[in-house]
């Protein structure tokens, strides 16, 4: 079983259409399904018609999948029951600092270039911690990692490749360079990371495809698979379709869509054979 995943916050594009096109291929190299779902738990840049489009751009390349698809802002429940197994383990901390603080204390930063969190608030008193939350100021709650990785030890993963004479590769996770990632946003039961493998859980997906932009990331959905006793799958990461000056294309900076290409005359062998299918 596969996914793929799109954010209903704009139009996709080519790199979308070929992690789709990438997906549904290995699903049938694979013999296996090519599941749909929608993360749309952010509610600021979520838009219906932005799933709408998803739909219609994704059965213009002839794709299609098995009903009904899974909408992660019809999945809160899991995300908090997920979040307080994790609580009752002592394994998240409420975290009450601001972008700008962190950014003005971090002394590194993350693979994806992001501050490193330095720890601030996983040293507060309980006492301190129920007075703020009961205050209620802004809160967010990060994994605990040095906590995490005490309890699980050495990570692997099994990293498989597009062709089946590709032999399987062991890759070891390293959690510990994300430090205390966030788990539970503010107003929010899940970050990207947590909800991800609940769902990939609840899907029974055996094999995740992924861009190589998301790697790296597969560190902290393992450790979380172990932690909440969850399957890890194997994980198959792809190549980025790039811009003419080398950037992966991005809805931030206003990739081309497919629906554009579609106005423009493009047929979906077009699309095809620009991103190599």
């Amino acid at each position: 079983m596969l996914r793929f995943a799109p954010s209903p916050n704009g139009p996709l594009h080519l790199g979308h259409a070929y992690s789709a096109l990438y997906t549904w291929a290995a699903a049938k190299r694979l013999r296996g399904t090519a599941l749909l779902r929608i993360e749309d738990i952010d509610k600021g840049r979520s838009r219906p018609e932005f799933i709408a489009a998803i739909y219609d751009d994704l059965r213009w390349l002839d794709l299609y999948w098995p009903e009904p698809v899974m909408l992660q802002s019809q999945r809160l429940d899991a995300y908090a029951a997920a979040g307080a197994d994790l609580r009752a383990s002592d394994l998240l901390y409420p975290c009450f600092c601001s972008r700008s603080a962190i950014a003005a204390a971090s002394t590194g930063t993350d693979p994806d270039g992001a501050p490193l969190y330095p720890g601030t608030c996983r040293h507060l008193g309980r006492g301190e911690q129920i007075a703020r939350l009961e205050a209620g100021e802004p809160v967010q709650f990060r994994l605990d990692m040095e906590r995490a990785l005490a309890m699980t030890g050495l990570l692997s993963f099994t990293v498989t490749g597009p062709s089946p004479a590709d032999r399987p590769q062991i890759r070891y996770a390293r959690p510990a360079r994300w430090g205390d990632v966030v788990l539970q946003r503010k107003n929010m039961p899940a970050s990207y990371h947590l909800a991800v493998v609940v769902d990939d859980a609840a899907q029974s997906i055996t094999h995740v495809t992924r861009g190589r932009d998301m790697e790296a990331a597969t560190d902290i959905h393992v450790l979380l698979q172990m932690l909440l006793g969850l399957p890890t799958p194997f994980y198959e990461f792809h190549r980025l379709i790039l811009d003419d000056d080398g950037r992966k294309l991005a809805k931030s900076r206003h990739s081309q869509s497919l629906a554009d290409l579609r106005e423009q005359g493009w047929t979906p062998d077009d699309v095809r054979r620009a991103v190599g299918f």
